[in-house]
């Protein structure tokens, strides 16, 4: 009972914050010559601020939270701010069915980018913003963001935050959690807002300049325009969004010690070999794109083909989602590497889903060094990378989330296709909603959507986008909490 008391005040906290973007997107919609969706947003927000005060006033602080509680706490945070963010979409009608509003909403907070609106620009402007914000408040975390506002300044709350990020995204910081947060934060706030007044700078509106920044920088992807970001035909639009697709998928705590460094041994973007294997495997694949492109003569020129190979790799590789070409007419070896891009993707620490980086390059060097004790038993290395050390066990432990997050993806494939995709569409299907990425191939291509899917396939994609966002391990271990007693 204490679990549940707990979670729901943390849920209530995370409402009110849903309740302040309800009513800066209610401002917008009124702004807008009050459009269609001003009621259905201030009706939302009524309905989110009652509850929310409900959860917070009806219950006590508890000061002492344990692993359990906390992985209740922030899968109850996720899974309420999900439901309530549905309901401007619900209100609103048209396309937003129950299911449809819950997948959109789901697509939003886990930064998928997914979507299942047939015509983006009938949607009012309130409610396109709305749909960014709510990908913006999923970048930086849920749990964090109420983290901050409820926790002192030596208030063990802050490490739930930390729940919400796996270990290896924070090996690049040693300090308090809090100050990790306001990290993150703080490069977060900054690379949206230069990310904005870059975007406008190039010929955007305002509007559009800041609803393509913040799914930019929460590597969502949703955009304002039905043709995505090849709506606006501007390379220099493309070159703003790249860098800052890019930079989002960087450790955000490295990007903060770059600019603000604290001793002489600090890492950064410049010395870090992580994120140079990170750019290096980008470059690597938009050079393979741009090749296989011309040689296939699916364009004709390189600077075209350069143009539209860089823009998708890193719209891809961050789990961004842009689109600025129809990815479904490529061939086939252009597709793989997407594919490839899709599952590896940014680096922890940063708003990027995917397996990361990070956890691929020890998978591999921790295999090196296994296959070598094999050779020679009296001799061990362990795996160092940056000044990281990592155990055998650590190492294990890497591989086997890999192999957990593949074998998710195997299962969603199947499932996928056993309700009628075909194995490119249904693979690629899985590997975007695991991965947070959104587009795949077929009808949910670059220029395509999910509103042809059935409501099975759309509540099965958002239970996937959730165990992606979260890192599998919170949602099982809330799940075993439920179904079975500790022995």
């Amino acid at each position: 009972m204490l679990i549940f008391k707990t979670t729901l005040r943390f849920i209530g906290f995370a409402l009110l914050g849903i309740f302040l973007l309800m009513s800066f997107s209610a401002l917008i919609a009124f702004l807008n010559g009050r459009d269609g969706s001003l009621y259905p947003l201030l009706i939302s927000a009524g309905i989110t601020l009652v509850i929310a005060l409900a959860c917070v006033l009806g219950t006590k602080p508890n000061r002492r939270i344990d692993l359990k509680t906390g992985f209740s706490i922030v899968t109850g945070c996720w899974v309420a701010a999900c439901f309530f963010g549905a309901l401007p979409f619900v209100l609103y009608g048209h396309e937003f069915t129950f299911v449809n509003a819950l997948f959109e909403s789901v697509s939003g907070f886990t930064t998928t980018g997914a979507s299942i609106l047939n015509d983006i620009e009938a949607v009012p402007k309130g409610l396109l913003f709305w749909r960014v914000a709510t990908s913006w408040i999923g970048g930086i975390g849920v749990v964090s963001l109420v983290s901050i506002v409820v926790s002192s300044r030596n208030d063990s709350h802050s490490q739930l935050a930390g729940m919400e990020l796996s270990s290896i995204a924070k090996e690049y910081y040693s300090g308090r959690r809090r100050q990790f947060i306001y990290r993150i934060l703080v490069v977060y706030v900054g690379l949206t807002l230069i990310s904005i007044y870059a975007l406008h700078l190039a010929g955007m509106s305002w509007f559009d300049a800041g609803t393509h920044a913040m799914s930019a920088c929460s590597t969502c992807g949703f955009s304002t325009k039905n043709l995505s970001v090849a709506a606006f035909n501007s390379p220099t639009v493309e070159a703003i969004l790249c860098v800052s697709m890019l930079l989002a998928g960087i450790n955000f705590s490295l990007i903060f010690s770059t600019f603000w460094p604290s001793g002489p041994n600090r890492k950064n973007l410049f010395n870090t070999k992580i994120v140079r294997v990170f750019l290096g495997a980008v470059l690597l694949g938009i050079l393979c794109m741009t090749l296989n492109l011309l040689m296939t003569k699916t364009y004709s020129t390189f600077g075209e083909a350069f143009r539209v190979a860089s823009f998708q790799m890193c719209s891809i590789s961050t789990t961004t989602g842009f689109a600025t070409a129809d990815t479904n007419l490529w061939p086939a070896f252009s597709k793989g590497v997407i594919i490839i891009g899709s599952l590896i993707c940014g680096c922890s620490g940063s708003t990027s889903g995917g397996i990361k980086i990070d956890r691929v390059w020890f998978a591999l060097i921790g295999t090196s060094e296994m296959v070598k004790t094999l050779a020679h038993p009296n001799k061990h290395d362990y795996v160092r990378m940056d000044g990281i050390t990592k155990t055998e066990d650590e190492v294990s432990s890497v591989i086997s989330f890999i192999m957990l997050y593949l074998l998710i993806v195997v299962v969603g494939m199947v499932v996928y296709t056993l309700c009628g995709m075909d194995f490119q569409t249904g693979l690629s299907a899985s590997i975007a909603c695991v991965g947070n990425v959104g587009p795949g191939f077929g009808v949910i291509g670059s220029l395509g959507n999910y509103a042809g899917l059935s409501d099975f396939l759309k509540v099965f994609s958002t239970v996937l986008m959730l165990l992606g966002r979260l890192e599998i391990y919170p949602i099982l271990i809330v799940i075993r909490n439920i179904f079975m007693k500790d022995s």
